[in-house]
């Protein structure tokens, strides 16, 4: 089967393109050869001005479902109701940060809010500063946490102007499943090696005079490319942080919500207990939302020494999304369906996978799922140009993916937690011919 081409830009199309750049500017990047123009959003659907009907697999932002009834509802009527700055108290504002704050364990008890990721990676980091007197930071290859200055300062995973900080040290995680490993790859050895690098990051950051103050890392690692790692090193590299005095962020921007299918954390993947976690867009299904998620101690301590306002974040408007959101996914069992959906979509990818010569690794789990592509010649070769054309060919028999991973080689299907097993058949069908031609062209 043939997918058409995207078709030319129309000229509303062009229009749109030309006042962008006389406003927005020519560098402000847009997905997809050409353009898409959505007007309307339903579930798990977007519709574009020509009328044509795409399947979102791809956006986290719309978690329960673009345009959600029950979210919508809850906006207006506290909107149309009020809404004021969290220097007055509020039930709203309270019931949301309690029924936030029981979806988690481990001593963290305590919120601050923000208005987007981004704002709360900054003051998670700000927070670890203080408290441990240290600025040192451990990323991760290929990641991205937001865009304020200090977090460019230590992107690996987007194009940039600063430069990495020197107070920052990146981490070459040890993927079992990137090209050019052997299927018979020692993993004990890959975690050896792995920790191995933290402890000589950590003892570089001392040296220099740094110190550790804080790992921040996403718990799926997807700007990463969802890697496979050896058992044990996640665990491994926050106790090596901790140890070192630093403290642990988990950035659930991505991973969190319910994604994953089995937790409702990323982070509750593993044996750890981090000591700030950050959230941002799903929280708010569309609306602008964020927040720190910490311990009463280090709230308080870093409460003595600051007096943190923010006049928009955790306002009633807010909180009124924020808890429709966490209404529809307990009324519906989001993080069931996350599962159930997830499980069988990626029996769906091995079976496509083993049928191609382009096609790699599949990876992730729940609703956050990647396919990585090779070279059919030279499987050691990641192969970008093959993922490019499948998204492409994806885009123009109208589902919606991306691309991750530090070679832009691995698909990126990352639905609002509403698909189901409708939208999962239709995925499949839609992209075991775009594989194929994949295949074909090498």
């Amino acid at each position: 089967m043939t997918h058409p081409a995207a078709p030319p830009p129309s000229d509303r199309r062009r229009a749109l393109l030309a006042r962008r750049r006389a406003t927005i500017g020519s560098r402000s990047p847009l997905f997809y050869e050409t353009p898409l123009e959505f007007v309307r959003g339903s579930g798990v659907w977007l519709e574009e001005a020509s009328g044509r009907r795409f399947l979102d697999a791809y956006n986290n932002v719309p978690h329960v479902g673009h345009c959600h009834p029950r979210v919508v509802e809850a906006l207006g009527a506290q909107a149309a109701t009020l809404n004021v700055h969290t220097r007055y108290l509020n039930e709203r504002v309270l019931q949301y940060a309690e029924e936030l704050l029981e979806t988690f364990g481990g001593g963290l008890d305590r919120v601050f809010f923000t208005n987007s990721g981004s704002e709360a990676n900054e003051l998670a980091l700000r927070l670890a500063r203080q408290r441990t007197g240290a600025t040192g930071v451990l990323v991760t290859d290929s990641s991205y946490h937001g865009n304020t200055i200090t977090l460019a300062e230590l992107t690996t995973g987007l194009t940039v102007a600063e430069p990495l900080g020197a107070h920052v040290r990146a981490l070459h995680l040890p993927d079992l499943d990137r090209p050019g490993t052997d299927d018979g790859t020692d993993e004990d050895q890959a975690l050896r090696d792995g920790l191995a690098a933290v402890d000589h990051a950590i003892a570089s950051l001392q040296e220099a005079g740094h110190g550790v103050s804080a790992l921040l890392f996403d718990p799926l690692f997807s700007s990463e490319g969802l890697p496979r790692l050896p058992a044990g090193y996640v665990e491994g590299l926050c106790r090596r942080v901790q140890a070192a005095g630093g403290l642990v962020i988990s950035d659930e921007v991505q991973s969190g919500f319910g994604r994953c299918g089995t937790v409702m954390w990323g982070h509750q993947l593993f044996d750890i207990t981090p000591d700030l976690v950050t959230l941002g867009k799903p929280m708010g299904n569309g609306h602008p939302m964020g927040g720190v998620v910490t311990r009463e101690e280090l709230l308080e301590d870093f409460g003595r020494r600051n007096m943190y306002f923010n006049t928009f974040a955790g306002n009633p408007v807010s909180s009124a999304v924020g808890l429709a959101v966490l209404h529809v996914m307990r009324d519906e069992d989001l993080m069931g369906r996350a599962k159930r959906v997830g499980a069988a979509l990626r029996e769906e990818f091995l079976r496509l996978a083993a049928e191609s010569a382009v096609t790699g690794a599949v990876k992730g789990q729940g609703l956050y799922l990647g396919l990585s592509f090779v070279e059919p010649d030279d499987p050691a070769r990641a192969n970008a140009p093959a993922a490019k054309a499948v998204v492409e060919g994806m885009v123009a028999s109208d589902v919606l993916i991306s691309r991750i991973g530090p070679d832009d080689d691995v698909l990126k299907i990352r639905p609002p937690l509403a698909f189901d097993d409708e939208h999962a058949d239709l995925l499949v069908a839609r992209l075991a011919p775009v594989l194929r031609a994949a295949g074909q062209r090498g």
